[in-house]
């Protein structure tokens, strides 16, 4: 039997178990009782502490009247709680302590030296080595170490709050000393900051006279080297000959533009007068007051001509007269137009030459210029350095001036307060008697159940068989008499458990050897008489001539045949469904991998295996509702596997059931040995289950003709080799012996 088989024969019987406290409540009681009264003993008789509490806030105490110009409360960073945690760190720091155990004489109080009042039990246990002895340790430190365990700093949760706690037999040392700690500690952060602005002044003043002599030097520098280079500084804070080259550009681009206008002019004249064109159109003609009182002559004369047309005749001398005026004026506007055209030729020329001479003139300012510039550069770098180092001299003035000042009126802020001064305690916190008696008392009672119940649990009192573990003896059913036939009784072999439906097959003469009942044969009140007056058969068991084989027997043919597939068919119905299930845990515990299909409409096979039937099975990998490995189940009193019938609905099921050769052979590949269970089913039904390698089995606890016709119909319809196999009497030890009416 494997061990899961094993450790499932067994379960915890709560009743029993928690019994165990009704019949042991008394001891329960009186431990219960002892403990709470040592309990109370203790707290009624142990020395009280008394607890006082001071708080800090860590945060900057600067005025904004006192404060250094030029900065403000922002610009100082704000302790996050890392730099509260330090600060902690920093209360708590032997420094501190040490000021507080001199100013308060703590080294001559028992509290917090024990070598000044040392009880008889800890010189015991200093004998024996299960203690230190304090006279090894040096006075301050026994002082700091009793300190220590009796002060507790913390930050106030989501605060900048500091809490200092202190516990002592006094009441009014524990206030004195949580607040003396409190103003040791703002003490040591002024005097730090004193020490820093002494240091500060220290360093300042050698620095500023230093910075006093570098500024000087290099000022003087930059006023030298500006008289040797003659750098000039004109408008617009650059050097003279860059000034005058910006100058001499814009002029030149002046005249340039002028000779320009003045060469299109004159060109424009001159195009006008060659083409013969109107001068009207051309503006330096129109700007000349000559040409225009010519121009309003022509307009008189014209007028006149017009006149005078209107009653002579061209040829009049009068009007050849005007005619002769009109072709004068217009040599002498021609003539003023060339006139206009030299004075413009002449005006171009005076701007070209002017050009010239800009252009020599900016190419010198260019060199000279470029010299500037390089000089300038030189220049500005020794700037700079006046610059830098005058301004670093400004800010050390500024900060050296801040700090004399703070450290000549004693001003220095700290960023630290304290909110709340330590009070002096009334009730002591430690030991609380209440508190502690009932402790003692729940701990104590819940600490005496648990015993007790595991006392009971190891005892075994506590322990049952599990359910489905005990079974009934199967009743010994007496086998019906076949009758004797010659054929029968000739070819009868011992060896053969198969002779006797082999005989009956080739002689055809089975009706002659076994009764039917026809199956629509019913029992009538008449044929009740007929009954009484039969002999009645003897109430002792006589032997099969069926050649029934045991469960063992059958285990061993299918070892020793390797079959891959063992059919077995229960005429009888869920009664002899057992001889599937103690077969397959025979050839289980013969160390071969088996499985029990259960085909059977009411899971008689699979439901011992697993003492539910609400497991997945056939049916639910039928209907497409699991996978293999939902549905294969261990067997709890075997190292078997099992497939129960299912939760499905079988109607839906059995529309799937041409899938059953596959199942069957994924089955037959995976294990070394498939047991089917089939109920009473017959030859058609078995068919879909048969393949290479199969063993037909039919399971009979009672040889009666229902048996027999079902034997009879397997052989018919092409199952000679069937092998009938029965539970009665198999009782394999260690393992569960199945019941009349259970499988197993």
């Amino acid at each position: 039997m494997s061990v899961q088989s094993a450790a499932a024969d067994v379960d915890v019987d709560l009743r029993q178990l928690f019994a165990s406290l009704g019949r042991n409540w008394l001891r329960i009681v009186l431990i219960t009782l002892l403990v709470t009264g040592m309990a109370f003993a203790f707290a009624w008789l142990a020395t009280p502490y008394y607890k006082a509490t001071a708080k800090l806030e860590i945060g900057s105490r600067e005025s904004e009247f006192t404060r250094p110009p030029g900065t403000n409360d922002d610009d100082k960073p704000i302790l996050d709680e890392q730099g509260v945690a330090t600060q902690v760190q920093i209360i708590s720091s032997p420094d501190i302590l040490k000021q507080v155990a001199t100013k308060l004489n703590l080294d001559k109080l028992p509290e917090f030296d024990e070598t000044l009042k040392m009880s008889a039990l800890g010189r015991m246990l200093v004998l024996v080595g299960l203690k230190s002895d304090p006279f090894d340790i040096p006075p301050d430190e026994r002082v700091l170490n009793a300190m220590h365990d009796k002060l507790n700093v913390y930050a106030v949760e989501k605060t900048r709050a500091i809490a200092i706690e202190f516990a002592s037999k006094d009441p009014r040392l524990a206030a004195e000393i949580a607040n003396g700690i409190a103003d040791a500690y703002i003490a040591s952060k002024s005097d730090a900051k004193l020490e820093s602005n002494a240091a500060a002044t220290d360093f300042l003043a050698p620095e500023i006279a230093d910075l006093q002599n570098r500024v000087r030097d290099a000022e003087a520098k930059v006023a030298a080297f500006r008289a040797q280079s003659d750098l000039l500084m004109g408008g617009n804070n650059s050097v003279l000959p860059t000034q005058q080259l910006s100058e001499l550009s814009s002029e030149l681009s002046r005249v340039r533009a002028g000779r320009a206008a003045a060469e299109a002019s004159a060109e424009s004249v001159r195009r006008a007068l060659q083409n013969g064109a109107s001068l009207d159109s051309v503006p330096e003609v129109l700007s000349s007051d000559l040409i225009q009182r010519l121009r309003e002559r022509q307009v008189e004369l014209r007028a006149s001509i017009a006149d005078l047309s209107t009653t002579l005749l061209d040829n009049h001398p009068r009007i050849r007269a005007l005619k002769s005026q009109l072709a004068d004026l217009d040599g002498q506007i021609r003539n003023e137009a060339q006139k206009i055209i030299r004075g413009l030729s002449a005006q171009a020329q005076t701007a070209k030459a002017r050009e010239d001479q800009l252009v020599a003139d900016v190419n010198t300012l260019k060199a000279a210029s470029a010299r500037a510039g390089e000089q300038q550069v030189q220049l500005d770098a020794l700037q700079r350095d006046a610059n830098v180092q005058r301004q670093q001299l400004e800010s050390y003035m500024a900060s050296y001036n801040a700090v004399a000042s703070r450290k000549d009126r004693k001003y220095l802020p700290v960023a630290a307060s304290l909110i709340a001064k330590a009070q002096v305690p009334s009730q002591p916190y430690f030991p609380k008697i209440g508190p502690i008696t009932g402790a003692a008392a729940a701990a104590s009672l819940l600490l005496m159940a648990i015993g007790t119940l595991l006392g009971e649990l190891f005892s075994g009192r506590a322990m049952r068989p599990a359910p489905g573990a005990p079974f009934e003896n199967i009743e010994q059913v007496a086998m019906p008499v076949a009758r004797t036939e010659p054929v029968v009784a000739e070819d009868d072999d011992d060896d053969s458990p198969f002779g006797p439906y082999e005989a009956v097959v080739a002689s055809e003469r089975l009706p002659e050897r076994l009764p039917r009942i026809p199956e629509s044969q019913a029992i009538e009140p008449g044929s009740v008489e007929a009954k009484q007056s039969m002999p009645e058969p003897k109430p002792e068991p006589l032997p099969s001539r069926l050649g029934e084989i045991d469960v063992d027997k059958a285990a061993e043919k299918l070892i020793a045949s390797g079959a891959a597939r063992a059919i077995f068919v229960s005429p009888e119905g869920d009664e002899a469904a057992a001889s599937a299930v103690l077969v397959t845990r025979e050839v289980s515990d013969a160390g071969l991998r088996v499985l029990l299909l259960d085909l059977t409409a009411s899971g008689a096979a699979s439901r011992p295996m697993l003492d539910s039937s609400l497991f997945p099975g056939i049916t639910n990998l039928l209907a497409s509702e699991a996978q293999f490995s939902d549905v294969i189940h261990p067997d709890l009193y075997s190292d078997a596997h099992v497939v129960p019938v299912g939760t499905a609905d079988p109607v839906r099921a059995m529309r799937a059931a041409d899938r059953l050769p596959i199942i069957m052979q994924s089955l037959t590949t995976a294990y070394d040995l498939v047991v089917v269970e089939c109920g009473p089913a017959d030859a058609q039904g078995i068919g879909r289950l048969v393949g290479d390698g199969t063993e037909v089995f039919l399971s009979m606890l009672e040889a009666d003709d229902q048996v027999t016709q079902a034997a009879v119909k397997l052989i018919e319809n092409g199952y000679p080799n069937l092998t009938l196999v029965t539970p009665v009497g198999h009782e394999p030890p260690g393992t569960p012996v199945p019941g009349r009416r259970s499988a197993a």
